[in-house]
């Protein structure tokens, strides 16, 4: 059986993270494994507190991984802190690790940063360049290229740029647009490839972005090409929403105020980070 490895933060909630990586990962058809960054007491409508892991034992974690169950791929999510980052590039590099996707989650839908500039810095000098593929929103792609994005030809500009500065193919989902869902992949070549989306009208959306890419690691870790792993990623996304599952009463936690959670509490995990 394939097996596929998700780095990141637990949601308590369940809808997002770890616990969302994991079940995109069984759902999509492989053994799904985990390495958590750090412990976050949320639900859909805020964050009211995290816990950051050391370095030291992140690294535990991804080291009792790989010298027992070899992930085929592996999914990055949030880390909010340049030591962690580069701790797991430091452990990627060390096992040769293989499809690498990295969900570069630094922007909330406000366009609220979630992470240092230290942090951002150093996810683009040591993850992207090991990641196969980055999966920013339009927030995060506008840091990322620092250019603004309205539509299509923005979003091929920004995608170009991320590509040819970062190293990796980028796939610039298209969900927060205001026209339209289209996702696009462009390489470090300039090379695009456009995936056409259905905006869906339901709210329930914690979590959407954790799941495609964990889809698209699980995916690769099957064996299919990167087109071919977006391509059923997004099918088994635009399924999941279409059920139209009601569950809790937000969106996604990642509001402008995150939660009441400011960014610093985010960021280092300061203990009495209280939702208010």
């Amino acid at each position: 059986m394939k097996t596929a490895l998700t780095i990141a933060g637990s949601d308590s909630s369940g809808g997002a993270g770890i616990q969302a990586d994991l079940k995109a990962m069984t759902m999509n058809g492989v053994f799904a494994m985990s390495a958590i960054t750090a412990l976050t007491a949320q639900n859909t409508t805020g964050v009211s507190g995290i816990f950051e892991v050391s370095p030291e034992f992140l690294a535990q974690q991804i080291d009792a991984v790989f010298t027992d169950i070899r992930p085929c791929a592996v999914k990055i999510g949030i880390v909010s802190s340049a030591p962690l980052i580069e701790t797991i590039a430091a452990r990627l590099r060390f096992y040769k690790a293989e499809h690498i996707v990295v969900d570069p989650v630094m922007a909330a839908t406000s366009g609220s940063d979630l992470i240092a500039s230290d942090a951002v810095r150093t996810l683009r000098r040591e993850l992207f360049p090991l990641a196969e593929v980055i999966t920013p929103n339009r927030h995060e792609a506008e840091v990322l290229s620092g250019l603004h994005i309205s539509g299509r030809a923005d979003m091929s500009a920004a995608a170009r740029a991320i590509a040819a500065d970062c190293g990796c193919a980028v796939l610039l989902k298209g969900g927060h647009s205001d026209t339209d869902a289209d996702d696009l992949l462009t390489f470090p070549d300039g090379a695009e490839i456009w995936f056409p989306g259905k905006r869906i009208a339901n709210p329930n959306t914690h979590g959407t972005g954790c799941t495609l890419s964990s889809a698209i690691a699980a995916n690769l870790a099957k064996g299919f090409a990167l087109e071919e792993a977006i391509a059923r990623a997004k099918a088994y996304l635009t399924d999941a929403l279409n059920a139209q599952l009601d569950l809790g009463r937000g969106s996604g936690p990642l509001d402008h105020t995150l939660g009441g959670v400011g960014v610093e509490n985010w960021m280092h995990g300061v203990p009495d980070a209280v939702h208010k």
